[in-house]
């Protein structure tokens, strides 16, 4: 790995009590380019503009992909990576999908901990803190030709993060609009993905609605995801969620709810999740909450939703009662060191990493 580091670092206007997520960065970012059939150097380089043409075929063709996840400092300042050969796995499955070529384990880790490393100190501590680190991949050769880009790009950019979402939020039920399609790349973390899904948002949110949940593009008639989260419903005490497909992102923060929910013994179906049984439901009672589920949000409450027109409100539940803040405050206790990792989950990042890459 070729380190360069800043000679300006930005850590001392940082104020970890009053920033910006998603617009504040840290002082490196780690790039690596792909040319002549082969990627090049891992380079961690200090964080700034790299230059680019309009004719770059990322953005023509729409060849980029991209993570989500994060690192977290403990009481005693030590760094923590969560499940992060989940997200090199499934970048790759996104490359694949995208004809992209995977980037290798060393890329993806070693990137990782030597960006975590260098800039630990821009990891605010603290409840709902992190850092959000988002590797990605996208073509770069310049040419307006609709083929299979020869160049191209792997980086790893991160930006401080804190709780949001925190209020429960009324979603609505999308009736027309579809996130994926079968055949599709809604199984990828395309970054055309997210932005198909910003036009229905904004006409959900003219409704009232802060986000949707989206249904199946044949029929409508079964859950997918809400948002950019994997989707769960609780019927008196069991736990459903649609399974995993073409069409359904396989979120890591979804597969750890699952399997922190089974190690409390809670009922847990993997299996199409039908609208009329979930409406049904709120009617008669038995609905007891429906949430979101991410790497940036980690868990967002649904307050109401909206179906047919009418917002069907959902129960208020206490933190002792429902499962989405027992699950919640499982796992951001394992991921902060709070409690014990029966699952092996927790990835130091070890001081002076830079040394050994």
């Amino acid at each position: 790995m070729i380190i360069q580091k800043t000679e300006n670092s930005r850590l001392s206007e940082f104020d970890p009590n009053n920033f910006s997520f998603g617009s504040t960065f840290i002082d490196h970012m780690v790039i690596c380019e792909y040319e002549n059939g082969k990627w090049g150097d891992v380079k961690l380089v200090p964080y700034g503009p790299i230059p680019f043409t309009p004719a770059m075929m990322g953005v023509n063709y729409g060849q980029a992909c991209f993570e989500g996840m994060k690192a977290y400092k403990d009481k005693d300042g030590q760094v923590f990576l969560f499940r992060p050969e989940k997200n090199f796995e499934r970048i790759n499955k996104s490359a694949t999908r995208l004809a992209m070529p995977e980037v290798t384990e060393e890329m993806f880790l070693d990137g990782l901990k030597a960006l975590v490393d260098i800039d630990r100190n821009w990891i605010p501590q603290g409840e709902g803190m992190s850092l959000y680190i988002r590797p990605l991949i996208f073509a770069t050769e310049e040419a307006l030709k609709a083929r299979v880009a020869n160049k191209y790009m792997f980086a790893i950019v991160a930006t401080p993060a804190k709780s949001y979402y925190s209020e429960p939020v009324s979603v609505k039920i999308s009736d027309h609009y579809s996130r994926a399609a079968n055949g599709g790349v809604g199984s990828a973390k395309a970054a055309g993905n997210y932005a198909a899904s910003f036009y229905p948002t904004q006409l959900a949110i003219e409704e009232g609605y802060e986000q949707i949940i989206w249904t199946d593009d044949a029929t409508h008639e079964y859950f997918e995801e809400s948002g950019t989260m994997n989707v769960f419903v609780r019927i008196n005490d069991t736990i459903y969620t649609p399974p995993t497909s073409e069409k359904i992102l396989d979120g890591v923060t979804r597969d750890s709810f699952i399997q922190l929910a089974k190690k409390r013994g809670i009922e847990v179906k993997i299996e199409p999740v039908a609208v009329k049984t979930v409406v049904e439901a709120q009617k008669n009672g038995t609905l007891k909450e429906v949430w979101g589920v991410g790497t940036a949000v980690v868990t967002t409450v649904f307050q109401a939703l909206g179906y047919e027109g009418v917002k069907l409100e959902l129960p208020r539940l206490s933190d002792d009662e429902s499962y989405a803040a027992i699950l919640k405050k499982d796992l951001t206790d394992l991921q902060n060191n709070l409690s014990d990792d029966s699952f092996g989950w927790r990835v130091v990042v070890e001081k002076d990493v830079l040394e050994t890459v």
